[in-house]
C-alpha cells in the first residue's frame, strides 16, 4: 500500500515521504511537477511605445519569465478551450498593461506595475525588475499571459526545486522535496502531478486492453 507522510508544509515548499512506491513512479510524479502542471505566463507582448535602451525582445523575454499567480479552477489550457481562436478569450487568456515613464530622472520599472485585467493573475513578486528608463524614456505595452507547461518552456514550470532522495536503504521509501516559483500552492503542485501520473497510468492500461 502506497502511504505518503507530509514533513513540511507551507505555501511555498512541501516536503512528503513517499512509502510502498517503485523509484520509477516516484520519480514520475518529481518529474510531472516541473514538467506537467500548468502555470500562467506572459507568451505574446506588443510593444506600443519604447524609448528605452532595451530592445523589445529582451523586454519580452523578461516579461515571460516573471512568475504569475495561477488559478487553475478559471483557465484552461488553449488547446482544450472551446473558443478555438488564436487570439484566446476570457478563458483561456489574460491581459496585463504596461505604462511607465521617466519624467525628471532615471527610474526602475518593476513587476509591480503591470495591471492586470484578472487581480488574482498577477506577478508573485513586485520586485522583479524589467527595465530602466533615463529621463523622458517609456515603455508602454500590452502583455498576454497564457496556461502552459515546463515540457513546452521554462517560464511555464512552477517549481525552482523538485528533489527526490531515498530515505534509507529500503528501496520504497523516498523523500520528496517541492519548492514553489509562487504561482501555485507547493501542496496543489504535488497533488496536480500525482493526478498526472494517475491519467497516465489509466491510459496505458486502457491501450493495453485494445492490444489484447
Amino acid at each position: 500500500m502506497v502511504k505518503l507522510q507530509v514533513l513540511e508544509q507551507d505555501e511555498t515548499k512541501i516536503r512528503v515521504i513517499i512509502k510502498g512506491i517503485h523509484r520509477s513512479y516516484a520519480n514520475a510524479i518529481r518529474r510531472f511537477a516541473i514538467s506537467e502542471v500548468p502555470t500562467m505566463a506572459i507568451d505574446e507582448v506588443v510593444i506600443l511605445d519604447n524609448s528605452s535602451a532595451m530592445y523589445d525582445e529582451l523586454i519580452a523575454h523578461r516579461l515571460g519569465l516573471i512568475p504569475l499567480r495561477t488559478d487553475l479552477t478559471r483557465y484552461v489550457l488553449p488547446e482544450d478551450c472551446d473558443c478555438k481562436s488564436t487570439l484566446g478569450c476570457p478563458k483561456c487568456r489574460v491581459l496585463l498593461v504596461l505604462d511607465a515613464e521617466a519624467i525628471d530622472k532615471t527610474r526602475e520599472v518593476y513587476s509591480g506595475e503591470l495591471k492586470s485585467e484578472d487581480e488574482f493573475v498577477k506577478p508573485t513578486n513586485n520586485f522583479i525588475p524589467i527595465v530602466k528608463l533615463a529621463p523622458r524614456q517609456a515603455i508602454k505595452l500590452e502583455a498576454y499571459a497564457r496556461l502552459g507547461k515546463g515540457k513546452e518552456h521554462a517560464k511555464w514550470q512552477p517549481t525552482t526545486v523538485s528533489v527526490l532522495k531515498p530515505v534509507s536503504d529500503d528501496e520504497d521509501v523516498y523523500m520528496l522535496y517541492i519548492e514553489s516559483s509562487g504561482s501555485l500552492p507547493a501542496g496543489e503542485i504535488l497533488t496536480r502531478a500525482i493526478e498526472v501520473l494517475h491519467k497516465r497510468l489509466v491510459e496505458f492500461t486502457e491501450k493495453l486492453k485494445d492490444v489484447k
